[in-house]
């Protein structure tokens, strides 16, 4: 791996993998402290959360697999589009996903939400876009074509989002899927195109 050209996501990576570790094995004050309180941003006016809450983890679980996603396709998307445009991506991603929980559940007192699942899922929607023939390993097991995997997670969190019983924020996962893909028809729409050649061709 080229650290030099990947010095954004590893040094996100980094960062998210540190403080969720402090915050479940150190002082769990941490965790509860940037907790994404949508009640809490509205009536006291507590905006850092809304960005804080990406660097913070409930589990090992939690963070296993939000940071795996990004070692994998963090450092492949930043190479090509370089460490400014991939850093704008996963804090805008990362801001218009909790903005999306904050409008949702801001009447909700008992709702809170952390994570870095939205920013993280419009990393891997953005790399996508540039590589929708590669395969995807579902499970970690299972081969999928990166283009059908995007249709089929779009129809499943979208289904999730209004019919799922979990405490897994699924609307978070579909905004940042579809912030992911305009971030790239924004900055380099011939990506686009290039991505319909190659699923064509």
């Amino acid at each position: 791996m080229d650290f030099e050209r990947s010095i954004g996501s590893m040094g996100i990576l980094a960062l998210t993998v540190i403080v969720s570790l402090l915050g479940f094995t150190v002082d769990r004050r941490i965790i509860e402290r940037n907790l994404l309180r949508p009640y809490q941003v509205v009536k006291d006016h507590v905006y850092s959360t809304i960005v804080t809450k990406g660097f913070v983890h409930q589990d090992g679980g939690h963070l296993f697999f939000n940071a795996l996603t990004l070692y994998f396709f963090g450092p492949g998307l930043e190479r090509v589009i370089g460490t400014p445009l991939f850093v704008a991506l996963y804090f805008i991603a990362l801001v218009l996903t909790s903005a999306g929980t904050v409008i949702r559940h801001r009447r909700d007192p008992n709702y809170a939400s952390l994570g870095a699942s939205g920013a993280i899922t419009a990393v891997l929607f953005a790399y996508i876009c540039y590589y929708p023939t590669r395969m995807l390993y579902l499970f970690l097991a299972v081969p999928v074509p990166a283009a059908l995997y995007a249709v089929g997670y779009l129809a499943y969190t979208w289904w999730a989002a209004k019919h799922a019983h979990d405490n897994i924020n699924h609307d978070a996962h579909f905004d940042g899927a579809i912030i992911g893909m305009l971030f790239i028809v924004a900055t380099d729409f011939d990506a686009i195109a290039r991505g319909m050649h190659r699923l064509l061709g």
